[in-house]
């Protein structure tokens, strides 16, 4: 049907370049993000890129929600705008009958968004957080990198090594190592170091330096010079993820253990599927043309409405969590009370109504005079 071509054939173009056009900003914001977390050395520089898909993937059904949003309210306002709504409506093209070939358009989308909220949302997240965690538990040798001081996983030392390049990556020249374990402090100078295996262990040789020890609350300091003298280094420990918390646990988990905090996870994964639904009917209900407004005030309205709407959802996150409201009143009351607003608008402007004319009839009847009664 030409009707259904021209409208899907419309929305495609305006939401691959919405969602060309958020992708871009998000990936901006997120790189920068990622990058001041590498240089401050919470993740390692090699994971950069990772993270970024990471990221990019759990943040993808805001983003498709948003895109498909904008799209269609700035489909319907350019519809409008260039009188093309007017032949469509003299054709009998009413304005519920374009919500048909809006679903028909967004079901692909809206199925991928339940997708990526409900399944891959945990799995970004597990993946993100043990990739973070692996490279805070790294070996201490791990840690360290020419010409900086590194601190040890357990912060117990501080390593600092001028590395010759020209030389094997398991030697270095200029070791200084600064250790208090146990109520003693040390501090470790060699003129170069390599690394050794000893039975299974790490063994950092230094040759060539000198060893200052001094116990917590006394004034003696043992001064020794060494030839050569070995450090057992910690290897790196395989970390756990933490399975307690929500974002890292799966739709199944939070729905078999019905907690507070896991219901708040539960209903805003929810929310986050049932949220586009509502949105495709109320871009068919705000979708119009102000002529003294701008172009730009549908869409300024359009972008308002979805921030109210998502902050209202973090917000029954928040509010579930802490048992302040139920999951089932939440779920209802919000995304129920969203759908029958839009409906209403939706039918509102279908019917033509207005509040004057609403109470039109009620003025009229309250200023007819009463008619007298004939006497018998």
């Amino acid at each position: 049907m030409l009707f259904q071509s021209s409208i899907r054939r419309e929305l495609a173009r305006s939401f691959g370049a919405t969602l060309v056009v958020l992708i871009t900003i998000v990936m901006t914001i997120v790189l920068i993000r990622t990058l001041g977390q590498a240089s401050r050395g919470h993740i390692n520089p090699q994971d950069v890129m990772l993270l970024m898909a990471y990221s990019a993937l759990g943040r993808l059904p805001t983003i498709l929600t948003l895109s498909l949003f904008i799209a269609m309210v700035a489909s319907l306002s350019r519809m409008y705008r260039d009188s093309e709504m007017v032949v469509w409506f003299t054709s009998g093209q009413g304005l519920s009958s374009f919500l048909k070939p809006l679903f028909r358009f967004a079901w692909p989308v809206l199925l991928l968004i339940a997708l990526l909220s409900l399944l891959v949302w945990p799995w970004t997240n597990q993946q993100t957080q043990e990739m973070r965690e692996r490279y805070e538990s790294r070996g201490d040798l791990d840690r360290v990198a020419a010409g900086q001081f590194q601190e040890s996983a357990n912060g117990n030392r501080v390593f600092f090594i001028d590395r010759d390049d020209s030389k094997s990556q398991t030697s270095s020249s200029n070791v200084f190592i600064a250790s208090n374990e146990n109520g003693r402090s040390a501090i470790t100078t060699a003129r170069s170091g390599r690394l050794e295996t000893v039975e299974g262990s790490q063994v950092l040789l230094l040759r060539q330096g000198q060893r200052l020890e001094s116990q917590t609350g006394q004034l003696a300091v043992k001064i020794s010079e060494f030839e050569e003298y070995g450090s057992y280094t910690k290897d790196a420990v395989r970390p756990a993820v933490d399975t307690t918390d929500t974002k890292l646990q799966s739709t199944a988990s939070l729905i078999n253990r019905p907690v507070n905090r896991n219901l708040g996870e539960l209903a805003w994964r929810l929310s986050l599927a049932l949220a586009p639904l509502n949105l495709v009917v109320l871009a068919v209900a705000m979708a119009n043309v102000n002529p003294r407004g701008g172009r730009s005030l549908n869409l300024t309205f359009a972008v308002l409405v979805f921030v109210v709407y998502s902050n209202l959802i973090n917000l029954g996150q928040s509010w579930i969590a802490s048992g302040m409201v139920n999951f089932g009143n939440f779920l209802i009351l919000t995304h129920g009370g969203v759908l029958v607003l839009a409906t209403a608008w939706l039918v509102k402007r279908s019917e033509n109504w207005t509040f004057k004319a609403a109470l039109r009839p009620v003025r009229r009847q309250a200023s007819l005079p009463e008619r007298p009664r004939l006497a018998s």
